[in-house]
């Protein structure tokens, strides 16, 4: 029988007490549990921590990791960014003697890949933070009034632009020469899907999904 033990993480003290954050956790290890993981399972334990990913120090994730180990389990995370944003600390625990990481999101990606993808996804990161602080320096030379929206707000805004328009780039030179030669949005979509290529969020590609990176690499 596969054994798994399940750790969540959220990055505020007001998520963790609210449930949100949570509940998309859920739903993708519920998925994975599912539709991906061998039948029979059993899951051993369940662990969450409140902590920001940044942070190394995180109790519930020692325990869950101890647990995993004691039942020969699968440690089973939603995401890749649940366990840390730190590649060196990803690399660590993908290292740790009688650990396996499972994520529901990459469920047949390899450890290689899981690394691969954690490199990828910090130098993402700090791209985005980069082109963050550069366009809003930029919109304060033009005299732009920065006010209205709550700081934390606003940023996370263009942020979350920054990051679509980069993950867009990352798949452009599959999905451009694949447009140009007549390809229909549903045949890019599968083309994605059977190369095992995740959207920006870990999921699977529609032609909806195709559409909007051909709108943004458009811009």
């Amino acid at each position: 029988m596969k054994k798994y033990v399940i750790y969540y993480r959220v990055s505020t003290k007001r998520q963790g007490e609210s449930g949100l954050g949570l509940e998309a956790q859920e739903r993708d290890v519920a998925l994975f549990l599912t539709q991906f993981s061998p039948e029979p399972y059993e899951v051993v334990g369940t662990f969450t921590d409140v902590k920001s990913g940044a942070k190394a120090a995180r109790p519930e994730l020692a325990k869950a990791i101890e647990e995993a180990k004691a039942h020969k389990a699968e440690l089973l995370v939603a995401k890749l960014d649940r366990l840390s944003r730190k590649v060196s600390q990803i690399a660590t625990l993908m290292e740790e003697k009688g650990l396996t990481i499972r994520v529901a999101a990459m469920p047949t990606a390899t450890p290689f890949q899981l690394h691969i993808y954690a490199a990828l996804a910090e130098q993402e990161r700090v791209f985005i933070g980069a082109r963050t602080r550069a366009a809003l320096t930029s919109a304060k030379a033009r005299g732009v009034k920065l006010g209205g929206l709550r700081e934390n707000t606003r940023t996370r805004n263009v942020e979350a632009v920054a990051a679509a328009d980069a993950a867009a780039q990352q798949v452009a030179s599959i999905i451009l020469p694949m447009r140009k030669a007549k390809a229909t949005l549903a045949g890019i979509a599968d083309a994605l899907n059977d190369a095992k290529v995740p959207t920006q969020r870990g999921g699977k590609w529609h032609p909806s999904s195709v559409k909007n990176v051909l709108s943004r690499l458009a811009c």
